[in-house]
């Protein structure tokens, strides 16, 4: 009888064992993710097949398509889903972001820094109560607290005034606040739709896929984008010990078209209601910035950002400067960034000397060696600590959006990227990098083969676990 039960339990375990691997096998790209994967499911009895189930499949892709198609109830085609690469003359940095995504440029823009929630905020309340038709705003983090509070307030108040507002909220991120601000909205009458929230029954097996987009639309006229979510830690309070910088951005011109059409596809998704897109493309701006919008989907657009990243940075001629808070590249990033060092190309990375994500710390260390010793400039940020997400190469481009050079923002994440051609901006940005370059340390190979043996191996460790990080 003992031996039938052990029998018993172990083909109850090696069924969904093996099917986990036929299906790793099928699906997953990354091999070292894949290895991982396939160890636990068969080593780890019932639990590892169970978390591959709810962690490791990828079902935002079909989801997304089934609703879009359900809705429209024809095949559905997103734009940024289109990756031809005819017509398309010339290999310079203004065309490979047309290769991967298959949109031109649009020009006619205008595009303004904000540095921190002291400067952002105040503007952004100012387009909420200046709003006359339409607010669009999604984040992963709303707090309910004082600069949350004023957000609401305001968006409350447009509400009153006959203005539509729609608000898409992470699911996962509004546990960061004790007083959930999906609840608040809903009691003031807006609309918000709350993107993969984690639910037990039925359970949410798309729990692995969060909004991690910052956008805030303002009729058909301003776009705020960037890295910054909504709450007091983005200021200069008094005594504020969770105090974080950013940078964040706002756009006018024709790329508000486009940024709407992001906004439209997210609620698709979280509400499955569609919404009414039909504004006209905003007149062009004096400045003239040439944009693009470079979506990374764990659905459609899977890869696009990531692709962009390591072909600019391939293509960079003289200079790559790249700031976040984390950093875990894939080995093509890694690779990219050796080369253009090779080739002469000053590379500096900037990072947070101090990381709300200790492991994220921990994880990178190994990978820095990999570069420090290929001439790649790294510099740790002295607190408090920096949130920012930038690259800037060469004197023109820049990129800036949501997305962290990490598995999860690369390969998970529903990110937001926004190319931006103009010498202008580049300079401010790069006088920006020099300013917080000029008070960080630099990290030099010898420092991490300094490390104690017990922290390189909890280093190693950390890396090895950083597919899932």
């Amino acid at each position: 009888m003992d031996i039938v039960y052990i029998l018993l339990l172990v083909l109850l375990h090696a069924g969904p064992a093996a099917y986990s691997v036929f299906h790793i096998l099928l699906y997953k790209r990354d091999s070292r993710a894949a290895l991982g994967w396939i160890m636990s499911c068969l080593f780890i009895p019932y639990g590892g097949p169970i978390a591959y189930f709810f962690f490791g499949v990828n079902r935002v892709r079909s989801r997304a398509t089934s609703i879009k198609r359900r809705l429209f109830k024809i095949p559905f085609e997103s734009g940024y889903a289109k990756r031809s690469i005819r017509h398309i003359n010339g290999y310079g940095l203004d065309s490979i972001g047309e290769r991967i995504t298959g949109t031109k440029l649009s020009a006619g823009n205008d595009v303004s820094i904000f540095h921190n929630g002291d400067k952002a905020y105040p503007v952004m309340i100012e387009a909420i109560n200046s709003a006359q038709q339409r607010i669009l705003l999604t984040t992963y983090i709303l707090k309910t607290d004082k600069t949350g509070t004023e957000f609401i307030d305001a968006l409350s108040a447009a509400v009153k005034r006959g203005v539509e507002v729609k608000v898409i909220i992470d699911g996962i991120g509004e546990w960061y606040s004790w007083q959930k601000p999906s609840k608040r909205l809903k009691a003031l009458g807006i609309e918000v739709a709350k993107f993969t929230p984690p639910r037990l029954l039925p359970p949410n097996i798309y729990i692995n896929m969060r909004n991690h987009r910052k956008l805030m639309i303002i009729d058909n006229t301003i776009a705020f984008a960037g890295g910054m979510n909504i709450s007091d830690d983005h200021r200069q309070l008094a005594l504020q010990p969770r105090r974080i910088t950013d940078i964040h951005f706002s756009f006018k011109g024709p790329v508000v078209k486009d940024l709407i059409r992001i906004f439209y596809d997210d609620w698709l998704i979280a509400s499955e209601t569609k919404m009414d897109c039909l504004f006209p493309t905003p007149a062009p701006q004096p400045n003239s910035y040439h944009c693009r919008v470079i979506p990374e989907d764990p659905d459609e657009a899977m890869d696009a950002l990531s692709l962009t990243i390591q072909s600019v940075i391939s293509a960079a001629k003289n200079t790559v400067d790249i700031m976040t808070p984390y950093f875990i590249p894939s080995r093509e990033i890694i690779a990219s960034l050796q080369s253009a060092s090779m080739r002469g190309v000053r590379v500096r990375i900037v990072l947070p000397a101090k990381n709300n994500l200790i492991y994220i710390h921990w994880a990178n260390r190994n990978m820095l060696t990999e570069l420090l010793l290929w001439n790649v400039e790294v510099f740790y940020q002295p607190a408090p600590f920096c949130h920012s997400k930038l690259l800037c190469v060469d004197d023109h481009y820049s990129l800036v959006g949501s997305a962290n050079l990490d598995p999860r923002s690369l390969r998970l994440n529903y990110e937001l990227g926004i190319e931006i051609f103009s010498h202008t901006l580049n300079k401010e940005l790069s006088q920006h990098f020099d300013n917080i370059i000029a008070k960080s340390e630099a990290v030099s190979d010898q420092d991490l083969a300094n490390r104690s043996v017990p922290v390189r191996l909890r280093d190693s460790f950390m890396s090895l676990l950083s597919p899932y990080l």
